[in-house]
Formats: C-alpha cells, structure tokens, sequence
C-alpha cells in the first residue's frame, strides 16, 4: 500500500510532484482504507518523458521477444490474481466471489487473448501490386481506465501496448488505485524495460486533460462516460492523435415468446444486476413481447426477489454494494424519476435494503410498464435497475432497441434460429448475446454510435496500437 503515494515512472516508483492526495474508501462499510497521490501536468510530463525514451529501443523488438515477455507476465499475474481480488472485493465492493471469476479473471483471460492474437499478426506481408506492408508500434500511448471494471480495462489497454511493441502512461481510476498499483508491480516483476509502462494516479480534468493533450503521445484509449469521452477527443484534437473510446450503453434485452421464458427472463434478470449493474454493457432494458409479458413479469418479480445483497467479504453470488455515495445518490434520483413519469414498481424502490444502515447497498429494483421515452429507459443508471418494455411484434421490438444514444450491446431471446439471425442483423450494437451466449476473450468489443470509437481485445484489440507502413519499389 504504500505504492499508492508514489507513482510508477521509467521503472521505479517515485515521490510525485505535487503534495495533494484523495482518501480512498471501501464502499461496504465507508472507512478508510489508503490514501492515493493525485499527479499533475508535470508529472505526466515526466511519465511521457521515459515512455518516449523506452519507446526507442522497445519498438524494434521481435515479435517472440515480446511474446516472451506476455508469458512472463502471464506467470506474474497468476502468481498475484489473489492480490487482485482482494483489491477490488475493498476498493469497489465487488463480491469476492465475483472477483475471483470475473474481476481478477480477466487479467489472464484478455492475456491469452492478446498472445493469440499477437501469434497470428502479420507484421510485414507482400502485397498483390509487389509493395510491401508493414505494421508498425504506433508510440506512446496515453490510457484512462474506469473503477467499475478496473483490471479488465487495464488489461485491455495495457496489454496491446506490451504486445505491439508501443509503451505507453496509464491514468486508472483515481478511486480504484489499489489493483492498478498491483498490476504495475506484476509489470514489473515480468522484467518489462524501465519506461515501457507507467502509472500516475490523478483526476480526469488534471491527469487525464495532460495526457489527451500531450504533443508527445500518439494515441488515447479511454473508457469511462460519453460525457468525458468528448472531453478527451476535443483535448487530443490538437496533436491530432488516434482516439479509442469504450462509453456508456443502455442495452436491450429482447424476449420473444419463442423462448425457454422461465430460463430466459429470469438468468436476463440476473445478467443485469451482475456486478450491481454497474456495467457499461448490462442489459438494463427489457424488451418483452406483449403475448407473453404478465408471464415475464411474474418470472422478473420471482428472480430478483431471490437477488440477495451482501457482505463483500463473504462468498456467493449476492451482489455488493453500489461504488460509493455518489453513485448511490444517482440511482436513487433515477428510481424516483421513474416513479415521477409513471413507471410501475414491480420490485426494489428507494432507499437501502432492510437491516442495511452503513455502505453503498441499493435495493434491486424493477420498473415495468416502461415506455422508451422514460428517463429510465434512455440514461444509464448504472446500478441495479432494469426496466421493462412491452412490445408488438419483431419490427416494433428491433424499433425500440435501436430507440437510444447507445450501441454497445444487445441481447436477444428466441427459439428461432434463423429470427436469431435476422434480428441481430438488425441491431445496432456491436455485439449481441443470443441466449445467454456470453463475452469470448479474443472477441472484439466495443459499440456503435455514442457507445463509442474503435475495439479492444484480440486482433482487433491490436491493430488500434500500429501504424500502417507501406515500402515501394522493393520487387
């Protein structure tokens, strides 16, 4: 712990510039539990200073050098997913269960996506006219990561980097620095060059403003709101620099009445309040069709009042608490705007969970008889709220799925396989899950229009981190 008052820069960590710090709290039961240094503009300078330098040498290592190193990072981070859990179960409640399966998980299963992906990439290759193609590490990479998936998005952006040969200065979440101080030192341990990968902690309008702007970094990849995606575009527009950008979703969930109901309703139920909805992707509109939908409602009412909310620290599959007072204020302003416009509480409603008097717990709540118009249909509320949606027929049901901002993710429940198909086509999202079919690491990920710019993971994941190269006159 001591790590988080320093920053991780050209391969040491090191006093920070600037005095200011943020207290960070477990939002289980409000105390607590470190303090982290808050970087400024210099610091950042300082961080893309090595990054830069380390870049030199780094960008001309082969491809089974830096395949190497991922299995070496590979060993490091198996070696540390406990640490990782257990960091995350504190710093932003995650269930330790959930933490273990999914949080701490990611950190290898994006890895061995990566190291596939890297395997399969052409780095030069003839072309039919005789010029030759080469693909190149596109430099330093300014990355800014959110505290509600910490290590999965610091996987997915750090990884490419060490994998392409490009080096890069991380900004994680200011209010979940504790994996991302662990992650630098599995860094570390896997022998990486001093400089390849940095870290200073800070806040968007500081850190992250320093890095979108900085003339010296050629790519930014951020994942947060939509809201402060513009903010990194307008401020990297200046360098004119590559910008990836994972943002917000409001996801449908179609449910035709072709489908298993009772299976299909109930686990879409449980898919939303994975995490305590506090995912960019959940399926937080249900979109049921209206020849079964008393049937649906009756199943949703069941499942979530067999949704339990506990203690961070205990096993199981409950759900933990919201990330902190903030996000619990926002979730009980969007519970009552959906009392306000109408909506009908099925289940859940304002306030804490009975018994409940200290932490961030929210109650899971259902709204049905949502129109699409309702603020509760088009906002993410990121908590554990899912509204439902009656609709007509396919046309009606593909109409109001489209009906949003967003276009991150789908979900789709049918029988029908070719229905599967023509609906999903229809969908713009940039993915669909049919029938419970769940994330692949390897795939692609990211969204279509406010959701978003570029993909992480896999080959894909890769090619945002090269520079395209093309030799004349060589045949």
């Amino acid at each position: 712990m001591q790590n988080l008052t320093k920053f991780f820069i050209g391969g040491e960590w090191v006093k920070p510039l600037s005095s200011a710090t943020l207290p960070i709290l477990n939002p289980a039961t409000e105390e607590p539990i470190g303090t982290v240094a808050m970087g400024i503009s210099e610091d950042v300078d300082s961080a893309v200073k090595a990054a830069k330098a380390a870049f030199t040498a780094f960008s001309v290592t082969s491809k089974q050098e830096r395949l190497h190193l991922l299995y070496r990072l590979k060993a490091a981070t198996e070696r540390r997913l406990e640490d990782l859990a257990q960091a995350m179960r504190i710093e932003m409640g995650a269930p330790i269960t959930m933490a273990r399966s999914a949080q701490a998980d990611a950190a290898i299963g994006h890895l061995r996506g990566f190291i596939e992906a890297l395997q399969e990439l052409e780095e030069s290759k003839v072309l039919a006219n005789g010029d030759i193609l080469l693909r190149e590490p596109i430099g330093v990479c300014g990355l800014i990561t959110p505290w509600n998936w910490p290590i999965n998005q610091i996987a997915l952006k750090v990884i490419p980097v060490l994998a392409t040969g490009s080096t890069c200065v991380l900004k994680p979440s200011e209010h979940t620095p504790i994996s991302a101080m662990i992650y630098a030192e599995i860094i570390d341990e896997a022998g990486y060059p001093p400089g390849v990968f940095n870290l200073v902690n800070g806040d968007g309008p500081t850190v992250g403003a320093a890095l979108s702007r900085h003339p010296e970094i050629q790519m930014m990849s951020f994942t947060g709101s939509t809201r402060a995606g513009i903010a990194v575009t307008h401020d990297a527009a200046e360098t004119v620099k590559r910008v990836t950008l994972e943002l917000g979703g409001k996801s449908p969930n179609l449910v035709f009445s072709d489908c298993k109901l009772e299976e299909r309703v109930a686990a879409s139920v449980r898919e939303c309040m994975f995490n305590t909805g506090q995912s960019c992707d959940a399926p937080s509109r249900l979109l049921v069709e209206r020849s079964c939908y008393d049937e649906a409602l009756r199943i949703a009412k069941l499942t979530i009042d067999s949704v339990k909310v506990g203690d961070p620290e205990q096993t199981g599959d409950h759900i933990g608490p919201l990330f902190d007072k903030i996000q619990f204020d926002r979730v009980q302003s969007m519970i009552e705007a959906g009392l306000a416009e109408g909506a009908t509480l099925l289940a859940g409603g304002l306030g804490k969970p009975d018994g409940v008097t200290t932490g961030w717990f929210a109650k899971p709540t259902i709204f049905a008889d949502v129109s699409n118009h309702m603020r509760v249909a088009q906002e993410e509320i990121f908590g554990p709220v899912l509204v439902i949606i009656p609709f007509d027929d396919e046309d009606d049901a593909i109409a109001i799925a489209n009906d949003t901002p967003y276009g991150l993710a789908a979900y789709l429940q049918t029988g029908d396989p070719e229905r599967a198909l023509r609906v999903a086509k229809r969908l713009r999202a940039g993915a669909v899950h049919i029938n419970g079919g769940g994330f692949n690491y390897g795939s692609p990920f990211g969204g279509y229009k406010q959701s978003g710019n570029g993909r992480e993971g896999g080959i894909m994941g890769l090619e945002d981190y090269l520079e395209t190269k093309t030799l004349h006159g060589m045949s």
